[in-house]
């Protein structure tokens, strides 16, 4: 099938993922649609090809203001990109996907099943139950990644690179390829990648067609090689193809093609952090979080979204059991716990911020005194309260259940001022990075992790800044930027 491009040369370096870099909405009062720019690792790695590279980003209308401004690009014409003065001077293609549809594929598939799988997160006496509903919203993932795969085919010029971000378009490259074989494709998963024997809860023609896309690019690239080995072994079991070494890579060969796998560990970026970490409003926070925690206090840092990987339930468990067992710490230390909230258009999500809430409360009330409360939770998201956090963390506690890398952990040691002790689950994808210099835990062994925080708590100074300076250098070792462009270079660009 020939695709009209929407240019006249169309462009040489594209990008896709089902957040873009910039969200409308529309303003109380004046009616008037805004936009607001997007931040994230993701968002700054791929923001690393600056708009003189003129390469066009292609992501989804997330809500109702984002579908307002899709719709008038496409009608004001120009290839239906956005204004480059909502997008920092990015060219940005934003698909007006019908509403049904975008909520089965990315609630239904997407969050729902893939990421569940990927995560290994099934209470499976109960689910998954893959029905005549799940086939309904498998089709709307189907039609979802088509969708993305008719505007890359139409932004391309010949022969050019496209990188496609994620799980929530695991089938983009094989389309693509279907549609623009010219095209240099390459694949990125930022989640974990499931052992074969859990990848196969999923239905066999779904596990079979979520590889056949991955390996219809040219690479398949991971965060680190743990996740790129668990998806070559997949491709093994479950498509019979065969593991090979290409160009000192690994590299899946199947149906006469050879897809290589590539591990970029994505890195925080030092520069802005320790530059935004030392903002006003930053300043303010500070201030406000020694006022809660009361002077002399040690603190205990996380700082998540809740997910339902992050596992905070069990870190919350454990800090209370570090309170039972080490009464030496009650009125010294406050756990500050951020928990944002995530994904509440889905009931579980909903629960397990309840759950987090609820359980916050029954520390406080079973331990706090009347100038001590051992939890300070905070549930709105804060990026500045984040960073006051980071900069006063005597311990941080990151303890996923699988995390594809966690960038959390390699943020706190880059911006605390004193210098951490990292309490790091070995399930986290930067344990691969940082786990020689942090504390590594079970992360579903709350009486050992209870015990890792008091060993975290009790490690002297020098030993916790050396610790935590070794951990910085890892942690940025490969900035978002340069993650990016590595991938770039590796499609031969």
């Amino acid at each position: 099938m020939a695709f009209a491009r929407s240019g006249a040369q169309g462009a040489q370096v594209l990008l896709a993922s089902n957040r873009g870099p910039v969200s409308y909405t529309r303003e109380e009062g004046t009616g008037r649609l805004t936009a607001r720019r997007g931040g994230g690792g993701l968002v700054s790695g791929l923001s690393a090809i600056g708009p003189e590279t003129d390469a066009v980003w292609v992501c989804a209308a997330l809500g109702d203001g984002d579908r307002e401004a899709a719709r008038a690009a496409a009608e004001a014409g120009g290839g239906g990109h956005l204004d480059r003065a909502d997008t920092g001077g990015q060219r940005v293609r934003m698909l007006d996907i019908a509403p049904d549809v975008f909520t089965a594929a990315y609630n239904g598939i997407a969050n729902s099943v893939l990421w569940f799988v990927h995560h290994m997160l099934y209470q499976t006496p109960l689910e998954p139950v893959f029905d005549a509903r799940f086939r309904a919203e498998w089709a709307a993932y189907e039609s979802y990644n088509a969708a993305f795969a008719d505007a890359l085919a139409q932004e391309a010029a010949e022969g050019a690179a496209v990188l496609v971000q994620d799980y929530h378009l695991a089938l983009v490259p094989g389309l693509l390829r279907d549609r623009r074989p010219d095209l240099r494709i390459g694949h990125f998963s930022h989640t974990p990648w499931a052992p074969p024997d859990y990848y196969r809860l999923l239905p066999d023609d779904v596990a079979e067609r979520v590889l056949r896309g991955i390996l219809g690019g040219d690479r398949a690239a991971f965060l680190t090689d743990r996740w790129a080995a668990a998806f070559a072994e997949c491709c093994a079991d479950v498509l019979g193809a065969e593991i090979v070494r290409y160009g000192g890579e690994l590299a899946i060969a199947h149906e006469g093609r050879t897809t290589r796998l590539g591990v970029h560990g994505l890195g925080a970026d030092a520069d802005f952090l320790r530059a935004r970490s030392h903002q006003s409003d930053v300043a303010e926070r500070l201030a406000a979080l020694r006022e809660q925690i009361g002077p002399g206090r040690k603190t205990i840092v996380r700082v998540d979204r809740t997910e339902l990987s992050k596992n905070i339930v069990r870190g919350l468990l454990a800090y209370r059991r570090l309170l039972e067992i080490r009464p030496e710490w009650r009125g010294r230390v406050v756990h500050l716990a951020f928990a944002y909230p995530s994904r509440q258009d889905l009931a579980v999500y909903r629960d397990y911020t309840a759950e987090v809430r609820l359980l916050a409360e029954d520390i406080n009330a079973a331990y706090g005194t009347p100038d001590w409360q051992p939890v300070a939770l905070h549930v709105k998201d804060d990026f500045a309260r984040s960073l006051a956090a980071y900069r006063l963390a005597d311990v941080a506690l990151v303890n996923p259940i699988r995390d594809g890398m966690n960038l959390v952990a390699k943020e706190i040691p880059v911006v605390s001022e004193k210098g951490c002790a990292l309490v790091l689950s070995r399930e986290a994808g930067a344990f691969a990075e940082l786990g020689d210099e942090a504390i590594p835990v079970n992360p579903y062994d709350v009486e050992a992790t209870a015990h890792a925080l008091h060993e975290a708590l009790t490690m002297p100074a020098d030993e916790r800044a050396d610790r935590s300076r070794r951990m910085a250098d890892a942690a940025t070792a490969l900035p978002p930027q340069a993650w990016f462009l590595a991938q770039l270079r590796a499609l031969g660009v």
